[in-house]
């Protein structure tokens, strides 16, 4: 009996010894993979869980820290400070003064020595740093201004004045200003002259033999060239004018448009101003010298 208990213990024993180590691997792996993942998702939720945390304390500090400029690791460096400050006045729309500059520099900075030096260094440039109305700015060289000139032809449009003095003198001619005046039934102000003689259009025709001398004005070639005539005579009489609307069909009795000449007239091309001898006054001179003699 004992050795057959002796039996059935040794028996047991390996059957048990074969349960824990008899396993085959890929059963063990198993087990291990399964315990790993295990192991991955729980850090992986405490990841999460700390990240969500930190998203939370990112976001209020991005809120805080929203207007706050963040400079280079060598934002200190005097050179690179001086690009800075090129930058901002290069893309600056209107000149900035020192305390503008210095708000977006680094704390501590030396504005005014950043400007100094970059006024010597575009010194010579076409191109330079200057200071209007205590800001600052950049500004073409001045010896450079006349590549930034353009010439352009200015149109002026004459005024209603300038346009019937020069229909009056254009048929009128050689007319006095008092002439044009009558004509008119209005004065006739000198800055209106001014402008059709510098038109080219109206010139100087010489000094009416009248006292006083009055200076008479004519039309240019300029004139003619303009309006394309072959001539003075070539202006358009009344009939013309009616055909094109441009005289009322009811005129009064006696109106008539006087032909141009562009010769002729008292004093065309006389410029003296010596007044003409006027009828007798030599006469009378001479009587009064001999009465003067006699006394």
């Amino acid at each position: 009996m004992s050795d057959e208990n002796n039996v059935n213990e040794a028996d047991e024993q390996a059957e048990n010894t074969n349960g824990d180590e008899g396993l085959p691997p890929e059963v063990e792996s198993e087990d291990e993979a399964l315990d790993a993942a295990s192991q991955d998702e729980d850090a992986t939720d405490d990841a999460l869980e700390d990240a969500d945390e930190d998203g939370v304390d990112t976001e209020e500090d991005g809120e805080e820290a929203e207007n706050v400029v963040r400079f280079p690791g060598n934002a200190t460096d005097h050179a690179q400070l001086m690009r800075m400050v090129e930058a901002l006045l290069f893309a600056a729309a209107e000149p900035l003064d020192i305390d503008s500059i210095a708000s977006r520099l680094p704390e501590g900075a030396d504005v005014g020595a950043i400007i100094e030096d970059l006024q010597k260094l575009y010194d010579t440039r076409g191109v330079q740093l200057v200071r209007i109305a205590n800001k600052w700015m950049f500004r073409t060289a001045d010896d450079l201004a006349f590549l930034m000139e353009r010439e352009a032809v200015e149109q002026k449009k004459l005024s209603r004045a300038a346009m019937e003095t020069l229909a009056i003198i254009a048929y009128h001619q050689p007319a006095t200003r008092a002439e044009i005046e009558e004509i008119r039934g209005v004065s006739v102000s000198k800055g209106t002259l001014d402008v059709l003689m510098e038109t080219g259009w109206v010139r100087l025709r010489g000094r009416k033999r009248t006292p006083g001398r009055p200076v008479t004005y004519g039309t240019t070639e300029a004139f003619l060239v303009h309006f394309g005539l072959e001539s003075i005579g070539d202006l358009p009489g009344l009939d013309e004018l009616k055909a094109a609307g441009l005289l009322d069909g009811r005129l009064p009795p006696g109106f008539d448009i006087p032909t141009p000449s562009e010769t002729g007239g008292d004093g065309d091309g006389d410029f003296s101003e010596n007044e003409p001898e006027e009828y007798g006054a030599a006469l009378d001179d001479h009587l009064s010298q001999e009465q003067t003699d006699e006394e």
